[in-house]
């Protein structure tokens, strides 16, 4: 009987035809992507889909990137166990959204980059933007190994589906469309997932109203069990979510995942206008609260079936992450092909995330490393270069979720360490966009400040020796990390540029600062011309061409 715990049923012949042919359209997208470009193998072409994309497609793949397999089985979960409260990141997400559509987007747009961390070099030096690159690269492939395994371990336990062999399906599908189609494959192949990821949801919560007696019962069962109680005013930093960590802290958190990882810049700067640029990202954030508002219902309607009988404390599942997939086989199983759904719904977001990932590795790369010290270089020789780091980024990331499985608990808390230089790095390009004090010197001093942040537990200190600050900052709520490391690195950059003489430096180029003609405007601005159509805001193609040049070679710094 559905609801009174014990064994589940597992996949049938049928899940496995609904799973696979979701692998397989997938698939077929990037090869469809690859025939249909096969004249355009430019790099542009194929890492920026020749910046030629529209707002909804790339609005659409932004979502899908941030709904990783984790996420589809952990925000329900989140919501069974502590309540609605997640669903405040709906504040999150527009901040987030307005931020980087206002701030980041003119800028980088301007600028016509392809690696986030041009920025880095055109306003400080080089050796800045790469060492931004590599910790971008170690971060995103400990990441994606950790979204390829997480989900893949708590799907194989619930479901029985053969653990290392989705895994390796997964990586092989992601290698072939990221490697022969690009960009434009990952952005049009996450649509197809974000479909499917929002039918897995609608499926879950359709069958649980039926069987509960409709959603106005799940909606009283909720607030019953109090989970219900989103709003919480308390201004305590230690608390793990309430309305201000999630709206001050989580705001911050997400600016710095948007704005400057190379996985979501590379989306939108492939937009064919400015205006598609920015809209992309407003379109996402009604994405983003679709999503968040279906998996936040799912997890109500998982208590509403529940309540009498928990998985977690009857054993019947040994983690949170295994709740939803227990329950899809608790409720579905019944009708062949639809536990089939959910758990392509579960891949999508998994497949999504890597296919992000391996594209972003493969430009930051290419940009960053090779290209700058690649003088003689063909376009066939890119375009093959191109294809075949998607090769080894892909074999790569399949690798880390082998790691994943070896080191588990280790392995998040390095996640959490990398985790958090995402402030820092928020705050370092926030002093270049909006200060011309700061000079390269306050990036090595705002690193050091930051290190003590990362102290690893030692297990040999006495446990019993309670330190005075852990009931303080050793205890602030983990969305405040983000939003602590970026004004720590703000505060120090400033006064730390302005001793080591920030202020006697030559005047820097306008167009690396941010604009007030950039705020909520939507003109014509086209990457393919890295050039304003207004003469008044913008620089021609050659005058655009020549700084660039002209900032690199002379240490970022140029007279006007």
């Amino acid at each position: 009987m559905v609801g009174t715990g014990g064994p589940v049923a597992s996949f049938s012949v049928w899940d496995y035809v609904v799973f696979a042919a979701t692998i397989l359209g997938a698939a077929g997208i990037g090869l469809f992507q690859a025939i249909r470009g096969r004249k355009e193998t430019t790099s542009d072409e194929f890492l920026l889909g020749g910046r030629q994309m529209t707002a909804v497609p790339v609005a659409m793949s932004l979502t899908a990137s941030f709904m990783s397999g984790i996420t589809v089985i952990g925000t329900p979960a989140e919501a069974y166990r502590f309540g609605a409260a997640f669903w405040l990141f709906g504040f999150a997400y527009a901040i987030m959204s307005t931020v980087t559509a206002e701030l980041f987007v003119p800028l980088f747009y301007r600028l016509g980059i392809t690696s986030a961390y041009e920025y880095l070099e055109m306003r400080f030096s080089r050796p800045i933007r790469i060492i931004g690159t590599s910790m971008y690269i170690v971060q995103t492939a400990l990441y994606t190994g950790l979204v390829i395994y997480a989900p893949a371990l708590a799907l194989n336990q619930i479901t029985g589906l053969n653990l290392w062999g989705v895994l390796v399906a997964t990586g092989a599908v992601c290698i072939l469309y990221c490697t022969l189609g690009g960009l434009k494959a990952v952005i049009w192949t996450d649509v197809l997932q974000m479909v499917v990821m929002l039918a897995g949801f609608v499926a879950v919560i359709a069958r649980g109203a039926v069987l509960q007696g409709g959603l106005t019962k799940v909606w009283e069962d909720a607030g019953e069990g109090g989970r219900l109680k989103a709003f919480d005013f308390d201004p305590d930093p230690r608390k793990r979510h309430s309305f201000w960590t999630i709206v001050i802290g989580g705001s911050i958190m997400w600016v710095s995942i948007y704005s400057i990882n190379q996985s979501q810049v590379q989306r939108y700067i492939s937009c064919k206008t400015l205006g598609h640029a920015k809209m992309s990202l407003y379109v996402n954030m009604v994405g983003l609260w679709v999503t968040v508002s279906l998996a936040m219902v799912t997890g109500l309607t998982m208590y509403s079936i529940y309540k009498t009988c928990d998985p977690l404390t009857n054993s019947d599942v040994t983690t949170s992450d295994q709740l939803l997939p227990y329950l899809v086989m608790d409720i579905l199983a019944v009708y062949p092909g639809i536990p089939g759904l959910f758990v392509a719904a579960a891949y999508s977001g998994t497949l999504s995330t890597v296919s992000s990932s391996i594209n972003a590795l493969v430009a930051v790369t290419m940009e960053d490393f090779i290209i700058p010290l690649w003088e003689n270089r063909t376009q066939k020789q890119v375009t093959w270069l191109n294809m075949g780091l998607s090769i080894f980024f892909g074999g790569l990331c399949i690798g880390m979720a082998g790691v994943a499985s070896l080191m588990g608990g280790v392995l998040q808390a390095a996640l959490s360490i990398f985790g958090m230089i995402s402030g820092p790095l928020l705050g370092l390009y926030l002093l270049g966009m909006f200060f011309h004090t700061p000079n390269s010197i306050s990036f090595w001093n705002d690193h050091r400040t930051n290190l003590p942040t990362n102290k690893p537990h030692n297990p040999s200190t006495l446990d019993h020796v309670r330190p005075l600050l852990a009931d303080s900052w050793y205890s602030l709520s983990y969305l405040y990390f983000s939003a602590l490391g970026a004004v720590v690195t703000i505060v120090s950059g400033l006064v730390i540029s302005i001793a080591t003489g920030g202020c006697k430096q030559e005047k820097l180029h306008p167009d690396l600062f941010v604009k007030k003609s950039d705020m909520f405007c939507f003109r014509g601005y086209n990457t393919s011309e890295a050039s304003y159509t207004g003469e008044k805001e913008g620089i021609d193609n050659k005058a655009f061409t020549e700084l660039q040049s002209e900032i690199i070679s002379k240490d970022m710094t140029t007279k006007l």
